[in-house]
């Protein structure tokens, strides 16, 4: 489950939501089976709690949305994605502690 301030992705809102967002939006391409993406729930709800404001955080449900996560190149998961104006400018892929995604966040704020 999702904290309040994480959003979540799908086909249906990705174009609004994500790329025409004013913000950059990090995107976690995630499923429910993943291990590795159930050890990085927790540092994404918190992270979205310190950042709400500055960057936009949610979730794309790879087996939901896999026309996203074919389009994006998402071929492992978790997959940490960056957006800004419209495109993908920064990713990284498997698991990650919080201080190499504060970095990562900091670096596109």
């Amino acid at each position: 489950m999702a904290g309040a301030n994480v959003k979540t992705f799908t086909t249906a809102n990705f174009e609004l939501d994500v790329l025409k967002s004013e913000q950059a939006v990090l995107v976690d391409f995630w499923a429910p089976w993943c291990s590795p993406c159930r050890m990085v729930a927790p540092v994404i709800d918190e992270l979205a709690d310190e950042y709400v404001g500055r960057i936009v955080i949610g979730k794309v449900n790879v087996d939901e949305n896999g026309p996203i996560s074919s389009q994006y190149g998402v071929m492992s998961i978790p997959t940490l994605a960056i957006f800004k104006g419209g495109k993908m400018v920064d990713k990284i892929t498997g698991f990650r502690g919080k201080p190499d995604l504060v970095k990562m966040l900091n670096t596109h704020i």
